[in-house]
């Protein structure tokens, strides 16, 4: 598993991720309303050309809405058409663009170069803090 940190604070971003894949399943819902998402709790997928990583919208904590109130269009949801419209709920750079509208994906895409991977601890590391000596 790993935790995704913003770049710029080290704020844990996401919570405990793995690699995955969009979930299948109608693309829309039958009435208005904002559809299913499209990544599984817990899982990420990079995009073809590793700028963005996709996850489910409830796999992000360390988020915040976009204090640029011009970004948060939409008329169910979040467009995300207007640029990032999450950022970091530490120091407040953006981080991610959530798209949760009647007629856009229900997912949230992660920009790659906002963050950094910090792979999942083992107890002992943890208890240790996290420092390993290396013969």
């Amino acid at each position: 598993m790993t935790i995704l940190r913003c770049a710029a604070c080290q704020q844990p971003v996401t919570s405990d991720v793995v690699p995955g894949e969009p979930l299948g399943g109608p693309e829309r819902p039958l009435s208005d309303g904002v559809a299913a998402p499209r990544m599984a709790r817990g899982t990420f997928k990079i995009n073809f050309d590793s700028s963005l990583l996709f996850l489910h919208p409830d796999d992000i904590p360390g988020t915040t809405i976009h204090p640029d109130r011009g970004r948060l269009g939409g008329c169910c949801g979040l467009a995300g058409q207007d640029g990032p419209n999450l950022v970091c709920a530490g120091c407040r750079v953006d981080v991610a663009t959530k798209e949760s509208d009647c007629w856009t994906d229900n997912l949230v895409a992660l920009i790659a170069a906002a963050v950094t991977q910090q792979p999942e601890t083992s107890t002992s590391e943890q208890e240790d803090g996290g420092v390993r000596a290396h013969p």
